[in-house]
């Protein structure tokens, strides 16, 4: 047990793991999901806007699900791929989490606002209120189109996938970016009323979590590029290590 906690939490992982679901969760907010998740939920379920809020949590759990798993699977796939290239590039490992650190710093500033000419939009515009048979294959058409509000994000999870070199890290990365990005969807299935309030909030206050996503990015892109993210995760990695060992 205490072997493979050390061999599959490695210090790089205890770090990318927050950052992941972080990234995730401030997707969620981002102002081209929270505006639009009546519409969101509406399609999935079949229900209209206003039997929303009715008692059918039954259907709206089972819709907003099967729409979660359609868009986690194309992540974790997305993961895996980004993990096996950083483990077919492993003997060139520094360099990659350099050029990827540069990468993530730009990712940063895209997501702040900046360089417009990588703002364009190119979600899927028309989707049909096909309810709860076809949801995954919405939540499928989301994780392949909904740009750039999530590109950033989630292309910052896929450059720390990469550093990882491993396959498996990588889908759990993307996993855990699914879930911080999934959770608050199922949440507000279940309590759409209640969640319209945090929703309003958030709405008001756009700026500061693009703010505070940017900084994120930025902040992991400048500990990439620096060198500083390695150091940091070999004195963490040293510390599982030992940790493993008492265990």
């Amino acid at each position: 047990m205490g072997e493979w906690f050390a061999e599959s939490m490695t210090g790089s992982m205890l770090v990318a793991l927050p950052i992941a679901v972080l990234a995730g969760t401030i997707s969620f907010f981002s102002p081209c999901v929270v505006p639009l998740l009546p519409g969101y939920l509406s399609y999935v379920t079949g229900l209209s806007a206003a039997e929303l809020g009715s008692e059918r949590r039954g259907r709206m759990l089972a819709g907003t699900g099967l729409f979660v798993a359609g868009f986690s699977a194309v992540f974790i796939l997305t993961g895996v791929v980004f993990g096996a290239i950083g483990n077919a590039l492993l003997d060139h490992q520094t360099v990659i989490t350099r050029v990827l650190g540069g990468a993530t710093v730009v990712l940063g500033l895209v997501f702040l606002g900046g360089f417009g000419f990588l703002q364009r939009d190119v979600r899927v515009h028309r989707v049909p209120a096909v309810g709860i048979a076809a949801a995954p294959l919405l939540g499928v058409l989301f994780g392949f189109g909904w740009t750039p509000c999530i590109g950033p994000t989630l292309g910052t999870v896929m450059n720390l996938a990469t550093t990882e070199g491993s396959t498996g890290r990588g889908a759990v990365l993307a996993a855990v970016f699914s879930l911080g990005l999934g959770i608050p969807f199922i949440v507000a299935a279940l309590a759409f009323r209640r969640m319209l309030g945090a929703v309003a909030w958030v709405r008001r206050h756009q700026l500061l979590v693009i703010r505070i996503g940017g900084v994120l990015m930025i902040a992991v892109g400048l500990l990439l590029l620096t060198g500083v993210w390695d150091a940091m995760t070999a004195d963490l990695r040293q510390w599982v290590s030992n940790f493993g060992s008492a265990v």
